[in-house]
Parts: structure tokens; sequence; C-alpha cells
């Protein structure tokens, strides 16, 4: 069993050589990169991974052409921010040992958010099946929040995939604009219709879900703010939607 890693990128110096250093347990890293004006494609090639570039198309087209161009049909897709945790990467070299028995496994991801790790607010264990045979899956999703259809069988790992995400509060604000902004694109291809509940009472409901339901309240003064920037993220989509819409 032998395993390309890969990952998309755009401007990341910041994150690439931690998402490469993790990766020893694979047998190629292959970084598609889509117009980086950083050091991004700098360090990766010192790290020894083969770089692509190729103009942005999606998240989901972008790392579908990153398994497309990969040496060997076992993938694991890592985002630039992401990286394996030590136990993660022992559990993979005991699934090289002992041969694959899944078309596709599933991994708990944990994030890191404003230096605390996260362990409710809906966001663990958020399980990601990131480690696939090409053959039978493929990534899915127009814009936002792609995914990894398996057509095939799904094994689940027991050890965390790290998540190093926003480092302040501006960085949170400036990556809710981008999404929010491909979450009403999203709405408006759908046809959806954008209503005053959706813009008043959804972001609400995402509020008390997030911080009671998803017990964020467990997570300090961190839940509070993922739970705000839930409820934000409801209104701004919606609210750029009908913006959007004729």
């Amino acid at each position: 069993m032998k395993i390309s890693a890969t990952i998309i990128t755009c401007d990341e110096e910041r994150n690439i050589a931690r998402a490469i250093e993790s990766l020893r347990c694979c047998d190629e890293i292959l970084v598609l990169d889509s117009g980086s004006v950083d050091r991004t494609v700098e360090m990766a090639t010192k790290l020894g991974a083969r770089v692509v570039e190729s103009p942005w198309q999606g998240f989901a087209k972008q790392k579908n052409l990153a398994a497309a161009q990969a040496s060997y049909d076992w993938i694991f897709s890592l985002d630039a921010d992401e990286a394996l945790s030590e136990a993660l990467e022992a559990e993979i070299w005991q699934l090289k040992k002992n041969g694959p028995q899944f078309d596709a496994y599933t991994m708990p991801r944990m994030a890191q958010y404003l230096g605390r790790w996260i362990l409710h607010s809906g966001w663990y264990p958020d399980r990601k099946p990131r480690l696939y045979d090409r053959r039978k899956a493929t990534w899915v999703g127009d814009f936002v929040h792609e995914s990894v259809q398996v057509n095939g069988t799904v094994g689940h790992l027991k050890s965390n995939l790290l998540h190093h995400t926003c480092e302040s509060i501006s960085e949170h604000l400036r990556s809710l604009d981008r999404y929010t902004t491909l979450a009403a694109q999203e709405v408006v291809s759908h046809n959806q219709k954008v209503d005053w509940p959706n813009l008043m009472l959804e972001p609400l409901w995402t509020f008390l879900r997030t911080y009671f339901l998803q017990l964020g309240f467990l997570d300090g003064l961190e839940g509070l703010t993922i739970a705000y920037m839930a409820a934000t993220y409801t209104f701004l989509k919606y609210a750029k939607a009908r913006n959007m819409s004729p």
C-alpha cells in the first residue's frame, strides 16, 4: 500500500512546512498550487514535495485534480492548515503494514482555535474521510463544504488529524467574509428563496445549538466566540444570497 499525500495551496507559507513534515508515512507528497505569490512553492519544493501549478477551479475540482496527478491510487488529502498527529501517523504506518480492509478511512479532526484545542461546539470529533482509494472515491461540492463521496466501504481510524485554524479574531472575520460569499452563491445556485426567518431565526438557532446543545460553553471564551461567529456566518450567508438574487 503506497500513499500519495495531496495538498492544495495558495499563499500558505505560514502552514506548509508543518503540513509536509507531518506526512512521513506517505510515499509521495504532491502540492497543487493555484498562484501563490509568497514562499509556498519554494518551501514545498525544498521539503521534497512535487509541486504542480494550476489555476483555481474550486475546492472539490482542485482536490480531484491533485488526486489525478498523484502517482499512487491511495490518496491522503490534507489541507495546508492541517497536520497528522504522531498517533495518526503511527496508525497509518500500521495500516500500510497490514494492508487496507476498506476503500476509504475517516479520522477525527481536532481544531485549534485562538490557541485552544476545541473539544465541543460541534467542532469535535468532526470525522473526515481523508484517506481513500481514488478509484472508489471522489470530491464533490461546487462552492463550499466539499466532501469525499465514497463508492465502497468506509473504515474508521482512531487518532486525530490536527486542524490549525484562526490565530486571531481578525483572521476569522476575513475567512468568514470569503466563505459566506461562497455559501451564498451556493444558495442562489439552488434557487433557494431567502425569507425573514432565514435572516432572523436561523442565526439565533445556530447560536443556541452551538453554545448549549453542542456544549460550546465548555470551550470557554473561545466556545462563546465560535457560537457567535457561527450565527454571524448563517446571517451573512442568507443576507448575501438575498443581495445576489435578481
